[in-house]
């Protein structure tokens, strides 16, 4: 056990004020906060900061103004650009400019509606400096979707570009703007459109605005100075789908958002001054917020801002060059993207020619990261391979090993230990406290730690509800268990615990032996409904590259699925497809699949990445 870890966890929950009085040094205050903890108020709330100032102009005021800030690498585009501290403060401080032209103040809500290029970053931190509060959605999202988040934020500015880049297809913005903006019921006041090579977009005057244009307007303006906020004013707003289909807006406040991160970095991913941090994510995801754009600036290291996919832009060793150009010291993934890899490239020949360079661990997290998966990476990288877990609401991870506190304990299947912060428990129905290595609902202890949601936009209630079914607790909607040795185990949803004939299955469970079996190289498997067992599991597997023929597959995930759990299992259905329906930031669609092999209605989700997958999927279903 890591001993650096286990002072760390025990102190931040006996000893919380302490902990993190501690923690906050780490950021500039403009008045540093009394103390940590208010009831009433929440973390940090009598003292104020710019959460923009922490991430740039602190460290140009020591001296670091030419180390490089932000590397923004597109292999979609074939561009690779560097940005130095003082031009990121130069690019930022034109785009508050511009903001401030068009009547953006403090409290105000910007739409950032755009791809993964520098200026998506550059408006983000545009916002922040001037104490407005950003919502990007990411872009491409239906109109119907951003339109609901344009209603919901009130925004005063929408920016957004021509066109985004999805592989190899050019994507129009401007054209689903022009119609979120008429299903909306709010009006704003201008759209700012800035114009890629790919692609033009028509602007209608006087609402929509010229990016180049209006910059040029402001080349003379004064750059508007750093807000002082409180700890407690909303840096962003973040939309997550709801089980309504209204979304929910997640708010992150600035002071605690600041320190957790900022820890973080320091603590389990070993990133500070001088490092590379990458993930491969998008800024339309909280990973994107939290580890793109905000925690490596705020800690002073260099952030990779990537566009492109981990295959086909344009082929399975794009990571590995990219994390050798760049030195990347920590790297964090999705699981997909590896298994996508691993389609592509399942002897890893890419990255046994590439190599990794000065890369020295690897994070996952995102969806559930199957062992056989880790084993893969670990094997063929030689580096340790972390998975963990964690939420929008969260805004940070809550179950990780602390790798930068030395502690290198992990499991395969386990998303580690409880982070510094964060008192876990395993609750029943009743929400009693489960013996150690029985399955509930994984809850998290309040106060919630520095950096995670206080509330909802305009939605105290919905906010309230996720403390309401384990009163003193915060029901994360997952289910999962510790084991003996302390290690928390994530084993999906909630509702992918299954009843089948009385006995309570997990899907993860036996997603975790489909994965492990030769020639898979994703699966899923869902709760069906049936008349005699009330549900019985179907397992969904995309095979490997040279296994797409093997008839055999099935039958040997069935097989497999009854000898490690028995026949109470009932797995007898496990489908070969070539996708599985996803996000576009990676997590499989299980609801979707579910309503697909029950005959249900269902729509095409907004946030799927290949609308052609469902029609696929549900051709490959037959009666059972």
């Amino acid at each position: 056990m890591s001993e650096a870890y286990q002072r760390a966890w025990q102190q931040s929950i006996s000893e919380p004020e302490v902990f993190w009085t501690e923690a906050a040094q780490a950021i500039d205050w403009v008045k540093r906060p009394s103390r940590a903890w208010d009831d009433a108020r929440g973390w940090f709330a009598d003292g104020t900061l710019n959460t923009a100032y922490n991430c740039i102009d602190r460290h140009i005021a020591r001296g670091r103004g030419e180390v490089v800030a932000l590397v923004y690498d597109s292999p979609v585009t074939g561009a690779v650009q560097q940005f130095t501290y003082s031009e990121l403060e130069a690019e930022v401080g034109r785009v508050a400019a511009m903001l401030v032209r068009l009547g953006v103040t403090k409290g105000d809500r910007v739409i950032v509606y755009m791809p993964m290029i520098p200026q998506t970053v550059f408006a983000m931190l545009a916002c922040a400096r001037l104490g407005a509060v950003h919502s990007v959605v990411f872009g491409g999202f239906a109109p119907l979707e951003l339109a609901k988040r344009i209603d919901d934020a009130t925004p005063q500015v929408l920016l957004t570009t021509s066109c985004g880049i999805e592989g190899s297809r050019i994507i129009p913005y401007k054209p689903m703007v022009d119609e979120a903006l008429k299903l909306a019921r709010h009006s704003l006041d201008h759209v700012v459109v800035l114009q890629r090579e790919q692609a033009d977009a028509e602007l209608a005057a006087p609402r929509d605005v010229d990016w180049a244009g209006l910059c040029l307007e402001c080349a003379n303006d004064a750059v508007p100075p750093a807000a002082e906020l409180s700890a407690t004013d909303p840096l962003y707003i973040l939309y997550t789908s709801g089980t309504t289909g209204t979304p929910k807006g997640v708010v992150r406040e600035n002071g605690g958002h600041a320190v957790a991160l900022a820890w973080s970095m320091a603590n389990i991913y070993g990133i500070g001054q001088g490092d590379t941090f990458w993930a491969a994510s998008d800024v339309g995801w909280v990973v994107g917020h939290s580890y793109i754009v905000y925690a490596p600036l705020l800690v002073g290291a260099t952030t990779v801002l990537f566009e492109g996919k981990p295959v086909g832009t344009p082929d399975p060793g794009t990571f590995w060059r990219v994390m050798s150009r760049h030195r990347v010291k920590s790297f964090f993934t999705a699981p997909t993207a590896i298994r996508a890899v691993r389609k592509e490239d399942p002897d890893a020949k890419f990255l046994k020619e590439i190599g990794t360079c000065a890369c020295q661990v690897i994070f996952l997290a995102g969806e559930r990261a199957d062992p056989d998966t880790i084993s893969w990476l670990e094997e063929h990288s030689g580096l340790p391979v972390i998975d963990h877990w964690w939420q929008t609401e969260l805004g940070w991870p809550g179950v990780a090993s602390c790798f930068a506190l030395g502690d290198l304990r992990r499991k395969r299947g386990s998303a580690g230990f409880p982070v510094p912060g964060y008192h876990f428990e395993i609750l029943d129905e009743a929400g009693k406290p489960v013996p150690v290595g029985q399955s509930g609902a994984v809850a998290i202890k309040a106060p919630l730690a520095p950096g995670v949601f206080r509330t909802l936009w305009n939605n105290q209630v919905g906010f309230e509800r996720n403390f309401a079914g384990f009163p003193g607790y915060y029901e994360t909607g997952d289910a999962g268990h510790f084991d003996t040795e302390g290690f928390l185990h994530i084993m999906g949803r909630t509702d992918d615990i299954i009843n089948v004939a009385g006995h309570r299955l997990s899907t993860g469970q036996m997603e975790q032996i489909v994965a492990s079996q030769a020639g898979v190289a994703e699966c899923a498997v869902i709760g069906a409904d049936d008349v005699i067992k009330g549900m019985i599991p179907v397992a969904f597997v995309v095979p490997r590259a040279g296994h797409e023929g093997d008839v055999g597959l099935p039958g040997r995930v069935i097989a497999a699925v009854r000898h490690e759990l028995g026949a109470v299992a009932a797995l007898k259905t496990a489908l070969v497809v070539a996708a599985l329906p996803k996000t576009r930031s990676g997590k499989i669609l299980r609801n979707l699949l579910r309503k697909i092999v029950n005959s249900e209605d269902y729509v095409i989700p907004p946030t799927i990445e290949d609308p052609t997958v469902a029609a696929a999927i549900a051709h490959a279903v037959t009666p059972r």
